[in-house]
């Protein structure tokens, strides 16, 4: 399933928080490709769709997941994680699911319609199903709609929220003509609004701040849709899911879903002992052992879907002239190299930071950051007053060493600390001493990236498909409010074209704003973009309705087995 990380993000974020090399991928037949060809296009996915006719009733779907989740609210700062998003998404209402091409539809169980119903000012008007109905018992209506937008916009900061864009935008929230029709008026534009109010949460499970930042702890208060949790499992760090018999819709095909936590590194082999039934087939090693595995199909698909390195500001990093130094001393090229000899098709670095090669508004931004530069690294670093000690030792100034953290998960992949030490040896030869500090999974993000705590890191932004939903992430903190922005660097000037996109309701004109600030975003330093990772998956052969969904989602309804 995909799971966006850091948002949906950050999955979800599966999560695979750093830097996961892409493997060969394959037809149904399981039959690899024999050279190279064209990376996977816009709208491109492979999930055995099926009508309900081909697929039987029962049966469950075992998935992994790299940790056990902790928050699993989605809009809080700690509840991002791809992870809890995706088993959030399960449980509550998606009112506008995405098609192959990422574009919104809504879900007629949930949503009878939702329409722009003024431009001046800006007003969207829903209309939700009477049907449907969360766990306790009451109607889905505007005072969930109103709850969430409070909790959001930004105006109180008791709530510790991952991201206001778009909420911020929202001047009132109302009833309609009866509690299920919901109209919504901006105060000022905003072109990516039907992002917003995914998931819905209700207003009971949300409309404190002790129940919005507390009430998501490892347990879902209130549901509503047509899976529910039957368990959560801490001793065999497993969820289960079941169908929730008060659902109002068709009838889901599986009988259950599991998710346990397990790290990256036992997804291939748990897969080939048949405790879980998918797995990423990215990593060439992986890919050479599942695509031989009976009655396996590799699956591929187009997503929104970014590797970076991310940098942080506790320490060194603090100074632009040092980040720039590290920027010019990485040669992102040489790490793409490392990796995209074993790969089906050419992989390029990536030059911005809202939009994928092959997605509308694209165009290199990177200019001279995006270039290996050694001895324009080492003549900033001689600005910045960081003094050369020669080959092989690390630059000191007032006595400290020039020394960062890489900060990885204990249990990620072979390829994760590949591209550690990498990064490593080529600071190395300018002067920049990196220690790799492996952490404990489940502390990564509460810990370390969430607080700061770090020099250096990497993991993916994916499903990113609205630009806005971006902003979160080079946003400026306002004190301990971080947003998503956890390395904490940012400018006004940064801030104000991302508003301004985000209000420009032209598409050209947004397309413009936005990569008039990814420019600055690289001059910044405030994280580097290495490539776009295509989706490749290993799933038993007769899953239907499941695998490498691009951009769209998947539907836990018709998910099963083929008959």
């Amino acid at each position: 399933m995909p799971r966006p990380l850091r948002s949906a993000a950050l999955a979800a974020t599966a999560t695979a928080l750093t830097l996961l090399v892409t493997g060969c991928g394959s037809s149904e037949d399981g039959h690899g490709d024999a050279k190279k060809g064209a990376a996977p296009a816009v709208g491109a996915q492979e999930i055995n769709a099926q009508p309900a006719s081909r697929v039987r009733q029962g049966g469950t779907f075992r998935f992994a997941v790299q940790k056990w989740v902790h928050q699993y609210n989605y809009f809080h700062v700690d509840g991002t994680d791809g992870d809890a998003q995706a088993l959030l998404e399960q449980v509550e209402p998606v009112l506008m699911p995405r098609d192959a091409k990422g574009v919104p539809h809504p879900d007629p169980n949930f949503l009878k319609s939702a329409k722009v119903t003024s431009t001046s000012p800006q007003v969207v008007t829903y209309e939700l199903n009477p049907k449907a109905k969360w766990s306790d018992g009451k109607q889905l209506g505007y005072r969930d709609f109103r709850q969430l937008w409070q909790d959001l916009n930004g105006h109180d900061s008791r709530y510790l929220v991952a991201d206001s864009t778009g909420y911020d935008h929202i001047g009132k929230v109302e009833r309609g003509a009866n509690d299920q029709e919901v109209v919504v008026t901006f105060a000022r534009p905003y072109a990516d609004w039907q992002r917003l109010f995914r998931p819905l949460l209700p207003a009971a499970g949300i409309d404190t701040p002790e129940k919005f930042n507390k009430g998501w702890i490892e347990k879902f208060p209130i549901t509503g849709s047509s899976w529910k949790v039957k368990s959560l499992d801490r001793t065999s760090q497993t969820v289960t899911m079941v169908p929730d018999p008060n659902w109002w819709g068709p009838r889901p095909k599986l009988d259950s879903m599991t998710y346990r936590a397990l790290g990256q590194q036992a997804w291939t082999e748990a897969y080939l002992n048949k405790e879980i039934d998918e797995a990423p087939a990215i990593l060439p090693e992986d890919y050479k052992r599942l695509v031989k595995a009976p009655g396996t199909a590799v699956r591929r698909g187009a997503r929104w879907d970014e590797v970076h390195l991310t940098l942080g500001t506790r320490g060194p990093l603090k100074d632009l002239k040092v980040r720039q130094a590290l920027d010019l001393a990485i040669d992102r090229k040489g790490i793409v190299t490392a990796f995209d000899k074993d790969i089906p098709f050419d992989v390029a670095t990536l030059d911005n930071h809202f939009f994928m090669p092959n997605q509308a508004g694209y165009q290199a931004n990177s200019g001279k950051w995006g270039r290996y530069d050694l001895a324009a690294a080492k003549k900033l670093l001689d600005q910045a007053g960081w003094k050369d000690n020669g080959e092989g030792k690390p630059r000191t100034k007032g006595g400290r060493s020039l020394t960062l953290d890489y900060v990885i998960t204990a249990g990620g992949s072979t390829a994760s600390l590949d591209q550690a030490q990498i990064v490593q040896q080529q600071l190395g030869m300018a002067g920049i001493k990196v220690q790799i500090q492996k952490v404990p999974d489940e502390d990564w993000s509460d810990k370390y990236i969430d607080r700061g705590n770090f020099d250096l890191t990497s993991f993916r932004n994916v499903d990113q498909i609205f630009p806005s939903q971006l902003y979160s992430t080079f946003q400026q903190p306002k004190g301990d409010q971080t947003y998503l922005n956890f390395g904490r660097i940012g400018t006004p000037q940064i801030d104000a074209l991302l508003k301004k996109a985000s209000e420009e309701t032209d598409v050209a004109a947004s397309h413009k704003l936005y990569n008039q600030a990814d420019k600055l975003i690289w001059e910044q330093v405030h994280s580097i973009e290495i490539y776009q990772r295509p989706q490749i998956l290993a799933v038993r052969k007769n899953m239907a309705n499941f695998g490498a969904p691009g951009l769209g989602d998947l539907d836990y309804v018709t998910m099963g087995w083929t008959k």
